[in-house]
């Protein structure tokens, strides 16, 4: 095929380093996104091990760090807002070494300039049809279009996965807990810094970013409910999981009741036998959401956005098939991390929460406390490296910047 055309449906992380790298190999892409202008805020995010390659690759490491979230420092309060156990900012989020961290809006932005792709917004893949040569597509705007692959970055409920492999209760996995996050004026005053308070069954947390005016607040807790809610009962279930709890909770969920920028969900996995279906394929969370609770969602993204560029230009007919065998065993390492974590970050009975408080504020005391508690991070260490990246071919005219050339060569 002399020139090659692909549709990603998402403008999120996995889907704009999909085009970004597809465009810098050659082919034609068109992003179509759901959502009517590219998403701001979000919660912030961690960069780490091979994703950090991806990046500088890209020319974005030196501007990602112009971003940097900042956050200094970390606690763990009990109910009256007494902290706990205190450590830096980078031992508490779980980074190390060249990790850094930025906002997930930050960082599309950057993304979206970087891609130079079509990116539609507004708008919606339909229906699909695959031929022999090509996809062809109805959009819901009533548009049409042939294209020569399709790949789903459309997140963990992927719409194009649905279309493609069937209802989303066959693959997506949920966890048993739910999550939502929004943003909230600083009652704290804050300074660069995160504080957690943990109740039975139920997290709640506050940090506030070099750049944010307020502060974002997370919620994490238990449930056993998969069903998606319309955002009235969201913030209902919210209220009454947290009713009686202290701490500046009550604060918080007085900004809950009506504040636009809202995120909520079920924590989730997905897991697939294969992440194609002819010239279809599914890329980051759409085909294997690892979970908040991972801290890992962010780096699938990129690395697989890349990763399936990379394969899809060296050969369309065998890119998928290609691209899964080499991202099976990083995928796999990453969602492991999920369950595990989450354990840690929601503790199930009065007494494990009584108990870890006790062992926190012990080890907060230790010479070196911070040391032992970043000893704790060699899991996600491992799994955040745990692949080694091709340097794929670009276009000869191809105007990449900080992207290297290479054919198939192993680093």
């Amino acid at each position: 095929m002399a020139h090659r055309t692909a549709l990603v449906s998402g403008a999120g992380i996995a889907g704009l380093t999909l085009a970004y790298w597809l465009d810098r190999h050659g082919w034609t892409v068109t992003v179509v996104e759901r959502a009517d202008a590219p998403r701001t805020g979000g919660y912030k995010i961690d960069i780490r091990g091979a994703a950090l390659e991806v990046v500088e690759r890209m020319g974005l490491l030196a501007r990602i760090r112009a971003r940097t979230t900042d956050v200094r420092a970390g606690a763990i309060v009990d109910a009256t807002g007494r902290r706990v156990a205190s450590m830096g900012g980078d031992t508490f989020g779980g980074r190390h070494g060249a990790d850094t961290e930025i906002r997930r809006g930050d960082l599309l932005a950057l993304l979206t300039e970087a891609a130079g792709a079509d990116c539609r917004y507004g708008d919606a893949i339909a229906t699909l049809t695959q031929h022999d040569d090509g996809v062809d597509v109805t959009f819901a705007s009533g548009r049409t279009g042939r294209y020569d692959v399709v790949v789903g970055a459309d997140g963990l409920h992927s719409a194009t996965r649905r279309l493609a492999f069937g209802p989303e209760e066959r693959y997506v996995r949920p966890m048993g807990y739910r999550v939502c996050v929004f943003p909230v004026p600083d009652p704290l005053g804050l300074d660069r810094e995160e504080l957690t308070y943990v109740a039975p069954g139920r997290t709640a947390l506050a940090y506030r970013t070099a750049a944010d005016a307020g502060a974002t607040a997370m919620f994490l807790f238990e449930s056993d409910g998969t069903e998606r809610l319309p955002v009235d009962a969201q913030r209902r279930l919210l209220a009454e999981t947290y009713a009686t709890d202290r701490w500046q909770v009550p604060t918080l969920l007085v900004a809950a009741a009506d504040t636009p920028e809202w995120y909520f969900d079920t924590m989730a996995q997905v897991h697939l036998d294969r992440w194609s279906v002819g010239r279809v394929g599914l890329v980051g969370d759409a085909a294997y959401a690892a979970s908040p609770a991972s801290g890992q969602g962010i780096s699938l993204a990129l690395v697989g956005g890349y990763v399936l560029a990379g394969e899809l230009a060296a050969d369309h007919r065998t890119g998928f098939r290609r691209y899964e065998e080499t991202m099976r065993g990083f995928v796999a390492a990453n969602q492991k991390l999920g369950p595990a974590n989450v354990r840690r970050m929601v503790l199930h009975t009065d007494r494990q929460v009584r108990t870890a408080m006790r062992m926190l504020g012990l080890l907060g005391r230790v010479p070196g406390h911070d040391r032992l508690f970043a000893a704790s991070l060699a899991p996600i260490r491992r799994a955040a490296s745990a692949i080694t990246l091709d340097r794929y071919e670009t276009a000869p005219d191809a105007a990449v910047s900080g992207a290297d050339g290479g054919r198939r060569t192993r680093r």
